[in-house]
């Protein structure tokens, strides 16, 4: 659906305030480096053929149902590399203009958690799959803001962990927690930033992007609530003082799935990070990051635990699996399945579609609504038109279907005839509308506009015979006198008036601009 989801709409938490500025005797400076976890939608886990979590058909599957023994870590058993899913990293790896390694490995990360029943996750440490990239984002939401290009570091692969549930199924209240292990073995992709971003808009920005690239080139399908897509930001600010410039200990918080939440979390962290300074004067120094958590009640975050280095992971090479190996050849595989990317796409439909940039960014932010309003440009309707009948007539219909505006059952060609029926002026707006709605229904995808629109008398009168019998009614009207006196002293306004009558003796077949032109000749004689 086009509808702006409010879980995932910025907004400014209540508990915010204005960060410090030059009139407190200081300046700050945000500064953000992002961790962005992609769930790949795969069929089968990064390492073993048990069912993907984050493949549609197993979106609701019960907990604990998509697991054999390599997720559970029974002795004995071997991982097995999922191919597509380093395939997918590489085609995210060349959006993010990243280099692909020719050789990369796997390593265990060792850590103790009850949703790890190994105790250790297979990641990549030293040699991930992509680094070296960038993208470039708007700097700001602003229409003509500048584009800003934020640094990739790297992009590795590894498997992601089970998850604990505090509520049982259904919601039910539980005084104790579930280990549930369908997500353990997902295919993650990790995407890790240079700290480039300096506001809650561009971190939220970059997101949005991140997400609509990764969702165009079909990866995953992105959806937050269900963990396909988690963000950590890690934050510090610059504080200057009296020509002293010092940094704050940087924090990362941990798995946030909504922009709000982003965007809430970042805006909080800056605050709450320049505040505590004043007060105690920490400043960053070796070893001192923390992670905290994200209260959506409380609009705080709250300290979950001082982070750990890399050493104490005890990183080393996974002796299961062999080093990966990429060539050229695969990398040429791969490198036609890059399709156009959103700021690209967005670029050229408002350049040279003509369309206005919040229209742009509606129908790209879907992806499948985008590649379906590309079919529709193939029937050479004219772009501005279809992209309004989609965000209007379509989204109307979507939201109350609660299904994508592609999936309504209307057909591209069909868009086509009911634009040129309302370009030749053969319907109005209402009947547009109106037999849109009859092309989406079941069984019509076969019939044409023009036939439907004849059905249900949606087609409007422009016969001056037909229509002069509806206007001498109303002109004979002893209580239109008035308003015939209005228009003969050259008050145009007054017309509608006379107009809307009309409309409802021909049940809302006449053509409106027919029907005033005649209102005129006939009152002013000419």
């Amino acid at each position: 659906m086009i509808a702006p989801d409010p879980e995932n709409t910025p907004t400014t938490p209540a508990t915010a305030t204005t960060v410090p500025t030059v009139a407190d005797g200081i300046k700050t400076q945000l500064v953000v480096g992002m961790e962005v976890h992609v769930q790949l939608a795969t069929r089968t886990k990064m390492f073993t053929g048990a069912p993907n979590v984050a493949w549609p058909d197993n979106y609701d599957a019960q907990p604990n149902t998509l697991c054999d023994p390599v997720v559970l870590g029974m002795p004995g058993v071997l991982p097995v590399i999922n191919k597509q899913a380093v395939e997918m990293s590489m085609l995210v790896g060349l959006a993010l203009g990243c280099k692909i390694a020719r050789q990369t490995k796997w390593d265990r990360k060792s850590y103790y958690y009850p949703d790890l029943p190994k105790n250790y996750q297979i990641s990549q440490y030293d040699q991930p799959l992509c680094a070296d990239g960038q993208i470039d984002i708007p700097a700001s939401d602003e229409p003509d803001a500048p584009l800003k290009t934020i640094r990739i570091i790297r992009a590795h692969l590894e498997e992601d962990a089970g998850k604990l549930l505090h509520e049982a199924p259904g919601g039910i209240k539980i005084d104790h927690s579930i280990v549930d292990l369908n997500r353990a073995g997902t295919p993650l992709l990790e995407i890790v930033t240079h700290p480039d971003l300096d506001t809650p808009e561009q971190v939220v920005i970059f997101a949005q992007t991140l997400r609509n690239i990764c969702r165009t080139l079909g990866v995953t399908e992105g959806i937050m609530q269900k963990g396909h897509m988690r963000f950590e930001p890690n934050i510090n600010v610059v504080i200057e003082k009296d020509g002293q410039t010092y940094k704050t200990p940087i924090v990362e918080i941990k798995n946030l799935n909504s922009f709000k939440a982003l965007y809430g979390a970042v805006s909080y962290e800056y605050r709450r990070q320049v505040d505590d300074w004043l007060q105690t004067g920490i400043v960053m120094k070796s070893g001192s990051k923390s992670t905290r958590g994200w209260d959506d009640v409380n609009l705080v975050t709250l300290l979950q635990r001082e982070k750990e280095e890399a050493h104490d992971y005890r990183y080393f090479p996974d002796p299961d699996l062999v080093p990966l190996v990429i060539d050229d050849a695969w990398i040429d595989r791969i490198k036609p399945l890059l399709s156009e990317l959103p700021l690209q796409r967005h670029k050229r439909y408002v350049e040279q579609l003509g369309l206005n940039a919040k229209d742009a960014s509606a129908i790209i932010d879907e992806p499948k609504v985008a590649a379906f309003f590309e079919e529709v440009l193939t029937t050479g309707v004219d772009p501005k038109r279809a992209a309004a009948m989609l965000l209007n007539y379509g989204a109307k219909r979507a939201n109350e279907q609660s299904c994508l505006i592609s999936e309504l059952g209307i057909t591209p060609t069909q868009i086509k005839s009911i634009a040129d029926l309302t370009a030749a002026d053969k319907i109005g707006s209402s009947a547009a509308d109106e037999l849109f709605g009859h092309c989406c229904e079941p069984g019509n995808q076969s019939k044409s506009p023009d036939a439907l629109a004849q059905e249900h008398g949606l087609l409007q009168v422009s016969d001056t015979g037909a229509l002069e019998g509806f206007i001498d009614e109303v002109l004979a009207n002893p209580k239109n006198a008035k308003i015939i006196d209005d228009i003969k002293n050259g008050k145009d306004k007054a017309i509608g008036a006379l107009l809307g009558q009309v409309m409802k003796l021909s049940k809302g077949q006449a053509n409106p601009k027919v029907v005033g032109d005649l209102i005129k000749q006939k009152v002013r004689g000419g």
